[in-house]
């Protein structure tokens, strides 16, 4: 029974690779094997599991994030904020792609998804550093890095989900990678300064012209409604949950309704924006909902056929430390980045090793930054790297798969380092 256990798991992970749908390649090959290796007397509980995921109030908070990150994007304020950063910082070498970080940090703590993010900053950012004499490497690697913060800074969409799967507090989790989220954003922020005073042909300052239109009149209206504002939404959003006051959903319902306020302040609000943003909602939701039924089922399965003791088993017989444990672990879900997305990533692999971490009393908002932090890199990562595929889909014709790799690079090694730091060093998270 054990080893069919890790059939099913095995022959999921090849059935997916090949191309078919997740949600339904979970779910159906799990019903497969319920039916023809599960005592019958197991088959009522599997639907109460369903509804007990499915009634989950905390994941509710997931169509409310991506309601509020879309809603930011299709307003325009993306625009804005990256516009008007540029121009406060313009007249410093790499200022440009220093505010491409920052408003990727900003995007990331509203939006939580990455493909949306590097999309939207590729077409916002990337003609303009090109057209401001940027090199190619720089303001590709700039772009797809800060586009991936959406993983580790709060509210992400992977903490939800994380936090669900691993059955620890989500608040917990989004205070837990609130530091290493900025530490990582001013690493970035580091490296762009000093490209940009070795070598300033790579990141030239903003012309003086452009500057002096910019300050002559409304600057601080300006900055204002394209900078303060949503500023100021993701505090309330963030600051709320960190301080007990709201819950991770109530929080993302005021997060979406300001969003919303937001856009009307930028007269963008209309029927056709509303709908725009719904339609895009109900489709990610409906996929991550779909996935996640069919991992319910999938881990139900699982532990029906005893695959979760057997794993523990394997690993405690094995005299494998924890720490070896926790590497072999990082290194899978690094490589398994490479090809499959993180949503899959968290309700296939995360389930099967969560009862060993807990068989090794490790601690789980730890491991659940941790998967967030590599879940990061691994998008980063060539060849396959999916925040590359996104970002070599909206760029102009000259900038190259070359340029992306070689401008990734730099910001791979700094996120890998990191990686080691919280796992050597915990109490950089606070734990």
């Amino acid at each position: 029974m054990e080893i069919l256990a890790l059939i099913l798991f095995i022959s999921i992970l090849l059935l997916i690779l090949y191309g078919y749908p997740v949600s339904f390649t979970l779910g159906g090959v799990s019903l497969i094997y319920l039916l023809l290796f599960v005592d019958s007397v197991y088959y009522p509980a599997l639907p109460q599991r369903i509804m007990g995921t499915m009634s989950n109030y905390v994941l509710l908070a997931v169509p409310l994030f991506i309601f509020m990150g879309i809603m930011l994007e299709k307003s325009g304020l993306a625009e804005s904020m990256l516009d008007t950063m540029g121009l406060l910082l313009g007249k410093v070498k790499g200022g440009l792609a220093v505010s491409v970080i920052l408003v990727g940090a900003l995007l990331a703590a509203s939006t939580g998804i990455v493909g949306a993010t590097v999309i939207t900053m590729g077409l916002i950012s990337l003609p303009t550093m090109l057209r401001r004499g940027y090199a190619p490497t720089l303001a590709t690697g700039t772009i797809a890095a800060s586009g991936t913060l959406g993983q580790i800074i709060p509210p992400s969409i992977v903490l939800v989900l994380l936090g669900s799967v691993l059955n620890v507090s989500v608040g917990q989790l989004f205070r837990a990678a609130f530091i290493p989220g900025l530490l990582l954003v001013l690493c970035y922020i580091a490296y762009v300064l000093i490209i940009a005073q070795i070598k300033p042909e790579m990141a030239p300052p903003v012309p003086d012209a452009e500057l002096k239109a910019f300050w002559q009149g409304g600057v601080f209206k300006k900055i204002l409604i394209a900078f303060v504002m949503p500023l100021l939404l993701i505090v309330l959003v963030l600051g709320s949950i960190f301080f007990g006051i709201a819950s991770p959903t109530e929080a993302a319902a005021v997060g979406a309704f300001g969003a919303t306020l937001l856009t009307f302040t930028q007269n963008k609000l209309s029927w056709i924006i509303c709908k725009k943003v719904m339609e895009e909602t109900t489709h990610l939701t409906c996929m991550v909902f779909l996935i996640l039924l069919g991992a319910t089922t999938f881990s139900f399965v699982f532990r029906q056929l005893g695959g979760d003791h057997f794993l523990v088993e394997l690993i405690t017989q094995s005299n494998l430390s924890a720490t070896a444990f926790l590497l072999l672990v990082m290194l899978i879900i690094f490589v398994a980045g490479f090809f499959i997305d993180f949503i899959e990533i968290i309700f296939i692999i995360v389930p099967v090793v969560a009862p060993i971490f807990i068989a090794y009393d490790i601690n789980l908002i730890w491991i659940g930054v941790l998967i967030a932090m590599n879940l990061q890199t691994s998008f980063l990562t060539p060849p396959f790297g999916f925040s590359l595929f996104y970002l070599k889909g909206v760029a102009p014709p000259e900038v190259t798969t070359n340029h992306l790799y070689k401008g990734i690079f730099p910001f791979v090694l700094i996120q890998i380092v990191f990686l080691l730091t919280i796992i050597f060093f915990p109490g950089v998270i606070g734990l």
